[in-house]
């Protein structure tokens, strides 16, 4: 049977680990956000060309599953930060299109908006006592309205159509942010890498919506 002593002890350790992993996972974050921003900068000073969609997927998937795979290493920060760096690439050639398209007040309106919606999920997260698990199911079945809606959108020109999905990454996204916070905060990630790149891919993807949902509505 646990003594008291022991119990306060191990509340004790835990509150620690919980504050170590929220605290590593922010500093990172912090981090590969800057790291990004600069490669999207270099990437749109040098007028790179928007990479393929063969490219993309197998840029984006194998070095997810590469920085996955390493997550208890420090090779896994290394992955980490050529993860972000290529997203931070495939950024400047969208940047400049806005930028050569005369909208680039869109583009600090929509960073503006993406840190709004991660400060706002975040300090909800980390301040309720409502358990956010509950949004686990409906996270699924977003899941697979967005794949669907992916590969509709290929097929689908139609302004509303890109609208709807990029309004339904925001909220899943949103729900994401919500959730790996509340996880780590509860201690159910304990692995501040994984939780950084679930929080970075989840501020990218409300990123490009909101200059999707933008460039649509200010359109001529």
């Amino acid at each position: 049977m646990n003594s008291p002593l022991t119990s306060r002890t191990a509340r004790s350790e835990s509150v620690v680990q919980t504050n170590r992993v929220l605290r590593n996972t922010y500093f990172l974050l912090s981090m590969t956000l800057l790291w990004s921003a600069v490669v999207a900068g270099v990437s749109m000073a040098l007028n790179l060309p928007r990479p393929g969609i063969i490219l993309m997927l197998v840029g984006f998937y194998g070095l997810l599953f590469l920085t996955e795979k390493n997550r208890n290493s420090s090779l896994g920060l290394v992955f980490a930060f050529l993860f972000t760096g290529f997203l931070g690439y495939s950024l400047g050639p969208i940047l400049n299109m806005y930028v050569g398209a005369g909208m680039g007040d869109i583009i600090v309106t929509a960073l503006g908006g993406t840190a709004l919606s991660f400060m706002a999920a975040s300090a909800y997260a980390l301040t309720t006592k409502r358990d956010l698990s509950v949004l686990n199911g409906v996270m699924m079945a977003g899941a697979i309205v967005l794949i669907v809606g992916m590969v509709a959108s290929f097929f689908i020109q139609i302004p509303m159509f890109h609208l709807a999905l990029s309004a339904m990454f925001i909220l899943f996204s949103t729900g994401a942010i919500l959730l790996t916070t509340q996880s780590i905060v509860r201690g159910g990630e304990t692995n501040y890498i994984s939780a950084t790149i679930t929080l970075y891919v989840s501020i990218y993807n409300i990123f490009i919506s909101l200059l999707s949902i933008l460039g649509i509505t200010n359109r001529d």
